[in-house]
């Protein structure tokens, strides 16, 4: 769950106003912790995407990536 909402209430004190270094230093942490959490939903989200390939198996997105990463160094 997002705990964005001490940031959402000093948004319009942000605007005119301006933060204090304590408020800065309180906004940059939630920040990172909204992103990590962005960051473990996209990479679940992954974890339950599948790729059907040409010769019709199917692997994890995250395996067909991997190889495709492979074969694009390769070739350069």
């Amino acid at each position: 769950m997002f705990r964005i909402t001490p940031t959402i209430d000093k948004e319009p004190k942000k605007k005119t106003l301006g933060l204090n270094a304590e408020e800065q230093s309180e906004q940059k942490q939630l920040y990172a912790v909204y992103l990590a959490e962005i960051r473990e939903q996209f990479d679940n989200t992954l974890d339950n995407v599948s790729i059907k390939q040409e010769d019709g198996s199917v692997v994890p997105f995250k395996s067909a990536a991997k190889k495709k990463t492979k074969e694009d160094n390769k070739s350069e």
